[in-house]
């Protein structure tokens, strides 16, 4: 499957069903995907637009993650 197959079939799916395969495989492609450094830097700028579009703000942002600490990345496996 390609990789616009791939996309084309999850943009098809209902709203709920997007936000299960979101929850569901994110901590998986992340955990590879941070290997990358390079990858980590093009990436941060699509989740902070994604986090501005929901209509919180950076500094909204961190106080979440200072909250959640341990929560948010710092999980080790």
């Amino acid at each position: 499957m390609t990789v616009e197959e791939l996309q084309s079939a999850i943009m098809a799916l209902s709203t709920e069903e997007k936000q299960q395969f979101i929850l569901s495989t994110l901590p998986d492609l992340a955990r590879e995907a941070m290997e990358d450094s390079s990858f980590m830097l093009k990436l941060l700028p699509i989740f902070l637009g994604i986090v501005q579009d929901g209509g919180l703000n950076l500094q909204q942002l961190m106080q979440f993650a200072a909250l959640h600490g341990g929560a948010l990345g710092g999980q080790q496996s």
